[in-house]
């Protein structure tokens, strides 16, 4: 069977592709606490004036967590509940409220290093 130019080019693309040119190791900086996942998963739940978050850390490193409470009302006072550090497998309730309707709610995390 007799090769064309255009067949012998795609299997030398292929050969180099399988087979790449040795490659030398070099020391890089340690970046992985940038790739590790992070953030403790929480379940918001809002009944009435109360909201209360269910979090729990599924990782390594601490999470710092924070139930946010926005009320509906102007005249109502907004709600931050006290930050909690969650460490690896840690688990907290956060409860807030507002004298009447709640507008939005959410939890903040802050990543502290372990």
């Amino acid at each position: 069977m007799r090769t064309s130019w255009r067949s012998a080019s795609v299997l030398g693309v292929v050969a180099a592709l399988v087979c790449p040119a040795p490659t030398v190791a070099v020391s890089q900086p340690h970046r992985e606490s940038a790739a590790r996942p992070f953030g403790a998963d929480c379940s918001v739940y809002v009944e009435g004036s109360r909201a209360t978050a269910y979090c729990h850390n599924p990782y390594i490193d601490t999470d710092r967590v924070q139930l946010h409470v926005e009320c509906e009302r102007w005249w109502d006072v907004d709600a931050d509940s006290k930050p909690v550090e969650l460490g690896p497998t840690g688990r907290a309730t956060l409860s807030e409220r507002c004298w009447k309707e709640i507008r939005t709610v959410w939890v903040s995390h802050l990543r502290r290093p372990s």
